[in-house]
């Protein structure tokens, strides 16, 4: 399977290391010249106490942490609240640090429903965020092989996904898919998974693409009801793009699924990559006018 999986996603083992190698002096070159640099407000702040428990209602954190309700049913996508993201070392991270806080601090945010995380990469499975979220009422989804990562027994239930898995909570509906990306959180745990989702209720469809490349794999999720709402990842694809999506991308991968409107993530957050900070979004805003969200703390309601 894992065999399977690198062929597909054209990330072999030895890319996946010397990509380890090649990304380590940029994060270590970042890290030590934002050490004094002042984390930005949120441009916005959501009040999602006020959502109503009817209809879908989003609002995005920052990077690719939306918060979702569904016909009442909350979820929050790979959150990450932290001011770093990086190896956690006792009480400190090394790693990148936040351009903007997120748009909601943990005290305020309404006790989810569900998690739904994509893969184990550090800037999407975030474990002090993770551990402040534990709760015995909030279920968690994630990928294949990384339940590991998390104290199980601090929420109601972890379910692993892999391609083409479903889990059911009431009405909601969580099904996984191939994207193409790569899952290893360190060098050498390359067996981890790494998903996009489909959130269905009776009602509507949204999509949460995770991190992906250009991929022919959106098709698959296309039925004959639309996607309400897809969230897609896309920023981080210079000189990334064999793991990351241009603009122009995400919003065919969105189309291939058969979507409505696009709400952009993975963005305006960390430096990750070397496009200019506003760049992705005004190329997907001079491709498209269906774009739910712009701004970290807007909130959009359908």
């Amino acid at each position: 399977m894992l065999a399977s999986t690198l062929k597909n996603s054209r990330l072999t083992p030895s890319k996946l290391r010397s990509m380890a190698v090649e990304m380590a002096p940029i994060v270590w070159e970042r890290y030590s010249q934002d050490r004094k640099r002042q984390i930005e407000a949120a441009p916005l702040t959501p009040h999602p106490e006020k959502w109503s428990d009817t209809g879908v209602h989003a609002a995005w954190l920052g990077h690719s942490t939306v918060l979702l309700k569904i016909d009442g049913f909350t979820i929050i996508t790979d959150p990450v609240f932290s001011n770093r993201i990086g190896l956690n070392v006792g009480p400190v991270t090394l790693g990148l640090k936040r351009i903007v806080a997120p748009a909601l601090s943990l005290e305020l945010l309404p006790r989810p429903d569900l998690i739904l995380l994509s893969h184990a990469h550090m800037d999407h499975f975030d474990i002090p965020t993770l551990r402040g979220l534990e709760s015995d009422q909030t279920l968690v989804v994630t990928a294949s092989k990384t339940q590991d990562l998390l104290r199980l027994n601090r929420y109601a239930s972890v379910t692993e996904l892999g391609w083409g898995g479903e889990a059911y909570f009431g009405d909601v509906t969580i099904r996984a898919f191939e994207v193409r990306h790569w899952g290893a959180r360190m060098r050498t745990d390359t067996y981890r998974g790494y998903n996009g989702y489909v959130i269905e209720t009776p009602r509507y469809r949204v999509l949460f693409g995770g991190d992906t490349a250009m991929t022919d794999t959106f098709r698959t999720v296309r039925t004959s009801r639309a996607i309400d709402l897809a969230i897609m990842p896309i920023g981080a694809y210079k000189p990334w793009l064999h793991a990351h999506c241009t603009p122009e991308q995400a919003l065919r991968m969105a189309n291939d699924a058969g979507a409505e409107l696009i709400l952009p993530v993975h963005h305006k957050t960390f430096q990750l990559s070397d496009e200019p900070y506003n760049e992705p979004l005004e190329r997907l805003q001079a491709v498209t006018d269906r774009i739910a969200l712009h701004t970290i703390g807007q909130e959009f309601a359908m």
